[in-house]
């Protein structure tokens, strides 16, 4: 791996302010962040609040509070709802330009006890064939394009998209990262994977981005199943089944804003 998302500010004693590289750049626009880096970095805050209490993350909920800078920013954890067995934690990112909020994170974290005996998956686990070109807009763009592989997978026989995308960076300086995290790097990308409509002709923006994970996620590499529905006022969806390596591991929801071009 080289370079990263974010590095550490330096001077910072609270060790909470982070400087956006070029690597967060959206293909929305090369000053705007993609979503996966903020929800990477806020998941770390939060896994590392948690770390030690025999809990793990559930479920994952991003919400995009506005235009999120490719600048320096300042995060931020805490636990909302207190508990032995279920916690409610929240973590947000603000532009260190202004002091705007630009992203919250929530996340229930759930005790762990051991239930192999009983674990089922609903969906077997994604095949890997060789690998297709990823789409045009996507071969063609700078910043966050540029940090993960994309291994294009034949569309599954009820035409949804399939993908496996593995980060190709890391997410602080040189930090070690978690799988959940790495999961966190390219979840986002499922609106992308997912796309019903041409880039060039209409924008589809997520407004969120909204995981649950029956089993943790392992590995470096991760497959999405995703597809779009596109409403007749300007609203739509995407929604992914979500695998590793060994199989199923949970599912993500996306809010779009749909407006041509």
């Amino acid at each position: 791996m080289t370079g990263s998302y974010y590095r550490r500010a330096p001077g910072t004693d609270a060790g909470d302010v982070f400087e956006s590289t070029q690597l967060t750049g959206s293909v929305w626009g090369p000053n705007l962040q993609h979503g996966s880096p903020p929800l990477a970095l806020l998941t770390r805050e939060i896994e590392n609040l948690i770390a030690g209490s025999g809990q793990r993350i559930a479920r994952l909920a991003l919400d995009i509070l506005g235009a999120i800078p490719v600048a320096p920013v300042r995060v931020h954890a805490w636990v909302q709802r207190s508990g032995r067995r279920i916690r409610l934690l929240e973590a947000e990112m603000r532009s260190c330009d202004d002091d705007r909020p630009v992203a919250r994170l929530s996340a229930w974290a759930l005790a762990t006890t051991d239930t192999t005996v009983v674990a089922a998956d609903r969906h077997p686990p994604l095949p890997q064939g060789p690998s297709l070109p990823p789409p045009a807009w996507f071969a063609q763009s700078t910043g966050y394009a540029r940090s993960v592989q994309w291994r294009a997978q034949p569309d599954s026989s009820d035409g949804a998209a399939v993908a496996w995308l593995s980060p190709r960076v890391h997410l602080v300086d040189a930090e070690p990262t978690t799988a959940l995290q790495r999961l966190a790097m390219v979840v986002d990308s499922a609106n992308g994977i997912g796309a019903a409509l041409d880039t060039e002709e209409y924008v589809f923006m997520n407004t969120d981005t909204v995981v649950h994970l029956h089993r943790l996620p392992a590995g470096e590499e991760f497959g999405l199943r995703a597809r779009a529905s596109i409403g007749p006022d300007g609203v739509g969806a995407t929604t992914a089944e979500l695998f590793d390596c060994s199989g199923f591991i949970g599912t993500s929801a996306q809010t779009l804003l749909v407006q041509r071009r």
